[in-house]
């Protein structure tokens, strides 16, 4: 499984579990690196920057850059500023996700009549006042977007309530679909990854642990994929879904056990 140019990797569920990377899956990066493969780490999470991936990352001893790293924040603000450039934004998300937004030049509302567009994001604190807000923006004619579709996030206690939380209260109290969505398995976040990591899409492997996420995107995109089970998906659900990976792995150690080396 080394004869790809490149290699994207989801990260939670897949490199790592919380604070705890997965067993193998730095000594797989690092002898991708030894190879010069091209990487890319791609995460559907908003409430950590680019900087403190790549700070968690180093630290486990996974030496990149912060190019290497891709988050629907920086999708999302070339979305933005491509297609609606100077309107106002109306973000529901952390605060690290608005800083990023402000670092970039987006301008927030401050009231819903003068709301261009309504950022979906994740937020541990989403409250009636949010959903109040985007609800009335809504009814004044605001286009609606979101960040990602991911309906829980794994960690090691268990999954908890992700994105698909807050687009499910929208979603609810406006009738209407939010058909514009930032991060995997968007066709926006497959072109971003290829662009930046300058392969074309059969040249390429995604791996992650979602389905419906991960596995859509590199399939739809053209790419081969890779399912770990280290993460939400797990062996039983193949039988039941219609998302086929081209790949299953118990974990992203197998890339390396798999390797070319090892099987000389």
């Amino acid at each position: 499984m080394d004869h790809f140019t490149g290699y994207i990797f989801d990260l939670d569920g897949t490199i790592y579990l919380g604070n705890q990377a997965i067993e193998g899956a730095v000594e797989t990066i690092q002898y991708l690196q030894s190879l010069d493969k091209k990487l890319l780490f791609l995460t559907n999470k908003t409430i950590e920057s680019r900087e403190n991936y790549l700070k968690k990352l180093n630290g486990f001893g996974i030496k990149i850059g912060l190019n290497n790293i891709l988050n629907p924040a920086l999708v999302t603000i070339h979305y933005l500023q491509k297609n609606h450039n100077g309107g106002k934004v109306y973000v529901i998300g952390e605060e690290i996700l608005k800083h990023e937004f402000r670092e970039n030049g987006i301008k927030f509302a401050t009231c819903p009549e003068e709301t261009d567009v309504v950022v979906v994001s994740w937020d541990r604190e989403f409250h009636y006042n949010h959903l109040d807000f985007a609800y009335q923006a809504i009814k004044s004619g605001a286009s609606v977007i979101a960040t990602h579709p991911d309906r829980t996030c794994p960690m090691p206690g268990g999954d908890v309530p992700d994105c698909g939380g807050m687009i499910g209260a929208i979603e609810g109290t406006t009738g209407m679909e939010i058909n514009v969505v930032m991060g995997k398995p968007s066709v926006l976040t497959a072109l971003a990854a290829l662009d930046i990591l300058q392969v074309d899409a059969k040249d390429c492997l995604m791996s992650g642990d979602r389905l419906e996420t991960d596995i859509l995107m590199g399939n739809n995109a053209g790419m081969s994929t890779a399912l770990v089970l280290t993460g939400v998906t797990q062996q039983e659900d193949l039988s039941v879904v219609q998302v086929k990976p081209t790949y299953v792995l118990n974990s992203v150690h197998d890339i390396y056990r798999n390797s070319s080396l090892q099987n000389a």
